[in-house]
């Protein structure tokens, strides 16, 4: 595969993807689905960003993930935005605009769930840092 950046300078050409509050409850734990992560970014003091390639439990779907962790004790504005692929190329990127993480608490942007078997990754940035290339689902 060809070396991939995140959408952060084209997040007006992505489409809109969409905030899920998890609590104090671990997105990647808490789900059925296979989740393909890079490691845990620091974005800002206190606050870790990881970019996620996502496969459905029964394996027919796929999306792009930015898992957002702020350990402050104050809300924490991001935003994220990330690009999902195969070997053939993309499948689309999706951006996440501007909202406020609880204190002590993970959100997740989720790019549109697609239909796709084969392999996918994943690229993405948070407030602008660039968060690396996910493991393959």
């Amino acid at each position: 595969m060809t070396t991939r950046h995140a959408a952060a300078s084209r997040t007006t050409s992505a489409a809109a993807g969409s905030w899920k509050a998890y609590g104090n409850t671990n997105p990647i734990t808490s789900s059925s689905a296979t989740w393909g992560c890079h490691g845990s970014v620091t974005i800002a003091s206190s606050v870790l960003a990881q970019v996620c390639a996502v496969r459905s439990a029964g394996g027919g779907a796929v999306q792009a993930a930015v898992i957002v962790r702020n350990n402050r004790s104050t809300l924490f504005s991001v935003s994220a935005a990330a690009d999902l692929w195969t070997s053939a190329g993309s499948l689309g990127d999706w951006a996440c605009s501007s909202s406020g993480v609880g204190a002590s608490s993970w959100s997740v942007c989720f790019g549109k769930s697609l239909p796709e078997s084969a392999p996918v990754n994943s690229v993405g940035t948070a407030n602008g840092v660039t968060l690396g290339k996910s493991s393959t689902v």
